[in-house]
């Protein structure tokens, strides 16, 4: 069995930032166009409003990249306090292209240890 069928695919990148700020500062960078555009800009995102918005939560924005393959994804952003009256910010990267779950074909070998046959 080959190695590479045991791996999991996954289209999806979450990254988590423990924050000084508060969540309400937080969250007006994410939401505030002005702000947002700093870090994420507006080429980046496909449309600028966003797709779901949950108030003092979470927000998400889809985006589309602009040289081929042109894979589309969703970005969301999940704000919520820590015990410190900081922030924890979760990014979530989720590629929803069907494109990205096609396999990746086999090699034509089976890069195995090679025998050598009797004559």
């Amino acid at each position: 069995m080959n190695d590479l069928e045991n791996i999991e695919r996954t289209t999806e990148l979450v990254f988590s930032y423990a924050l000084d700020a508060s969540p309400d500062k937080v969250w007006r960078a994410i939401i505030i166009p002005g702000y947002r555009e700093k870090w994420l800009p507006g080429d980046d995102v496909d449309d600028t409003e966003p797709d779901i918005s949950e108030p003092d939560g979470e927000i998400r924005f889809q985006m589309r990249e602009h040289e081929p393959p042109y894979l589309e994804s969703f970005v969301t952003f999940r704000v919520s306090p820590d015990q410190n009256g900081g922030t924890i910010l979760r990014i979530i990267h989720q590629l929803t292209d069907a494109r990205a779950g096609r396999s990746v074909p086999q090699a034509a070998n089976t890069n195995g240890s090679c025998l050598m046959r009797a004559a």
